[in-house]
């Protein structure tokens, strides 16, 4: 039986640029349309939610609003028959927590073609370990792969290493058998770092170590960027001839300038990855991986888990660069 109230993570605009949040009691029957109803046991903290628990522009438009990108949980309904009672479910991407009420409350509805079945390998609280951040990085190891670039080929740098892309990447690269360069501004984390699978540390200055040159010698078989801006544009031109450079985000800058050379020069290609409008089938191929071959092997090492309740000092510190590796919220 359905519970009719529930708990739930509520932003409202106060004033001009002014948004509180509070934990709410909230009803089934406020949810928005959609064939699919999930009672979530687990969601996670990505800098999209922040960004929506904050008001920031550009990701979430209307107020109030519960945010969260990530859900995972049981079946409660399903009308379109896709997926069974009681059948576990990760959704993530579309608009989940965007504009569409997330997961930061203890039932989200959405469209059943949103949700993915829990492949077998992974927990309901494994797979928001890994969340969207973790989805966003398998991507991009995705991409290397199959793109020709597989272990053995050289050096993968991972930028922003101790963040929740970064953390997840250098993890699944390191259990897919590639060396990792992980790249961090925070010198204290290099036990982190090695914890997770990372063969070699190095600072952010050395990334960017001649990168007002043309072009810079190469070193980077493959590279994992969450920075953007001069971060990305010192990769590129760093990566070696036929390299692949993925790029999933834009906490240094969503700037990139810069000249054309590694790419008609060396043939290094820079590859977009987008874990919100994803394909379906990529998506359960990618989850599949995550729970079997690329299953993080040191998951626990990367997670702070919190109540719904305690989650607004994460918010703030996700914004700042203060979270180490994954944030999970437990409903």
């Amino acid at each position: 039986m359905t519970q009719k109230q529930f708990t739930a993570m509520l932003v409202e605009k106060t004033g001009e640029k002014q948004y509180a949040r509070s934990i709410v009691t909230r009803s089934v029957d406020d949810l928005p349309a959609g064939d699919l109803l999930v009672r979530v046991r687990y969601s996670s903290l990505n800098y999209k939610d922040a960004l929506s628990a904050t008001g920031r522009p550009g990701v979430t438009k209307n107020y109030p609003h519960t945010p969260g990108i990530d859900a995972a949980g049981e079946v409660v309904e399903c009308g379109s028959g896709t997926f069974a009672p009681g059948e576990p479910v990760i959704v993530t991407g579309f608009d989940l927590g965007m504009n569409t009420a997330g997961g930061y409350g203890q039932y989200i509805r959405v469209p059943s073609a949103w949700a993915v079945g829990l492949p077998a390998g992974l927990s309901l609280r494994e797979s928001m370990i890994v969340g969207t951040a973790g989805f966003t990085a398998a991507l991009s190891v995705w991409k290397l792969a199959t793109t020709g670039v597989k272990p053995g080929a050289g050096d993968i740098l991972v930028t922003g290493a101790t963040g929740g892309v970064g953390s997840i990447a250098v993890a699944i690269l390191a259990k897919a058998g590639y060396r990792v360069v992980a790249a961090t501004g925070k010198a204290a984390e290099k036990d982190y770092l090695l914890s997770l699978g990372a063969t070699e540390i190095i600072s952010r200055d050395e990334v960017l170590a001649g990168s007002d040159r043309p072009m810079m010698k190469e070193r980077w078989a493959g590279v994992v960027d969450v920075a953007g801006g001069e971060t990305l544009v010192a990769a590129i031109k760093s990566t070696r001839y036929g390299g692949v450079v993925t790029c999933c985000g834009l906490v240094a800058s969503p700037d990139l300038t810069m000249n054309v050379f590694p790419f008609i020069l060396r043939g290094v290609s820079l590859l977009g990855i987008d874990s919100v409008q994803c394909p379906m089938e990529t998506r359960r191929q990618v989850w599949t991986r995550l729970a079997g071959e690329w299953k993080p092997a040191r998951l626990e090492r990367a997670v702070t888990e919190v109540p719904l309740e305690a989650l607004e000092e994460k918010i703030h510190g996700i914004l700042k660069g203060e979270v180490r590796g994954r944030v999970l919220v437990r409903l």
